[in-house]
């Protein structure tokens, strides 16, 4: 994050004597990216976070993907997914499309986390679709509601707490680092004045809950390709203070201010987030192009070396015919797209839209899953036709 931010008590140096009441001292963690030459918190445990009792493989994280086929356009329809039968937060995701950078996926998790969980391989983004809870993790509480990108950094633990009779995320797993776009930020880091959102729209650590409980209680680490078990014999959420600028931050896709002209934006003015070769962008009610000769609707366009995914979430997306809530489309490089057939006329004269939608485009081709053929629409390709 760009912003250094603090919770709990912290010795006034690092690296320093940090003591119990009892005298004895507290356990201080650096917990840092790109070695020591990126971001980083200073942790202060109570007890030495390597103390484990046991560690167990759980399984191969690995995700199928379908065999190699005509490059075509694809609709899947996320909402008809079958749940897993362990359909927790994490268990409970279906991955539907992966490459080397990025995994995509749902989940609709009905059954609470008996665990926690760290992904050691690189950042996560939980759209909220629905549902409300908490995010607790070793940094502190967080509490989401729909519409909120949870952005949670490798490394951290953490576990959601469910509020809601109903819960749907839209899952993103990279291999690096969630940021915003560099041309928001100036050299120190600030959001600057021509972003869509700054500072104050980012939600960070509410407040720090320290267990002291001691007992049996197992952390999942994802690493290496694998799902791995770690049984600790005390709370991981044992720290009592922390300083510094790695740690999860909510941001909610309402508060993104879009940027709007005389014509037709192209998407970069939507762009949200970037992360190791694909970016994450945003698309909210708005005002439409108010030159008096403009086409709201997109123009065709290539994606010459780019694939485009757009989650659909809510109100009517003015250049698609035949998407719903929920719906996930796939426009690979390599072929043209653009709005449906009458979309482009229908749209002149339109004041605004009340769209919304997250739009992932990754630089590197994307592989759909073996779970996506299950709810492919396979006439989508053709949809184009008069």
């Amino acid at each position: 994050m760009p912003f250094y931010h603090r919770l709990g008590n912290i010795p006034q140096k690092r690296h320093t004597q940090f003591r119990k009441p009892d005298g004895t001292l507290y356990r201080e963690q650096v917990m840092g990216t790109k070695g020591f030459s990126g971001i980083q918190s200073i942790l202060y445990h109570h007890y030495p976070p390597t103390q484990v009792s046991r560690v167990e493989k759980v399984r191969d994280w690995t995700i199928p993907v379908e065999e190699s086929g005509a490059n075509r356009h694809r609709h899947l329809k996320s909402f008809d997914v079958a749940q897993p039968e362990k359909n927790d937060p994490v268990d409970g995701r279906v991955y539907l499309l992966a490459n080397e950078d990025v995994v995509i996926g749902v989940a609709a998790p009905t059954k609470p986390m008996d665990y926690f969980f760290r992904n050691s391989d690189g950042d996560e983004v939980l759209f909220v679709h629905e549902g409300e809870g908490e995010l607790q993790t070793v940094f502190g509480t967080l509490t989401y509601r729909p519409g909120d990108y949870m952005v949670i950094p490798v490394g951290t633990t953490y576990r959601l707490e469910m509020k809601s009779e109903r819960s749907r995320f839209l899952v993103i797993e990279t291999t690096g680092e969630i940021t915003p776009p560099k041309r928001y930020r100036n050299e120190f880091g600030q959001l600057m004045e021509h972003s869509p959102y700054c500072e104050r729209d980012i939600r960070v650590p509410e407040r720090l809950d320290t267990w002291l409980e001691e007992g049996s209680f197992e952390v999942r680490v994802k690493a290496r390709n694998a799902l791995h078990s770690y049984t600790y014999d005390f709370h991981p959420f044992d720290v009592v203070g922390w300083d510094g600028y790695l740690y999860p931050w909510i941001f909610n896709i309402d508060d993104f201010e879009p940027i709007t002209g005389r014509i037709h934006q192209p998407p970069p003015v939507h762009q949200t987030f970037a992360g190791p070769n694909f970016v994450v962008c945003s698309f909210v009610p708005r005002l439409y192009d108010y030159h008096p000769e403009a086409i709201p609707a997109p123009y065709y366009h290539s994606n010459v070396n780019s694939d485009e995914v757009l989650y659909y979430v809510d109100g009517n997306f003015m250049s698609r015919k035949g998407v719903r809530e929920g719906s996930i489309t796939l426009h690979p490089s390599g072929i043209p797209h653009g709005p449906h057939p009458g979309k482009t006329e229908a749209s002149i004269g339109k004041e605004r839209t009340e769209e919304l939608a997250v739009m992932i485009d990754t630089f590197r081709p994307l592989h759909v899953t073996q779970a996506a053929l299950q709810v492919e629409d396979p006439d989508y390709m053709y949809s184009w036709l008069p």
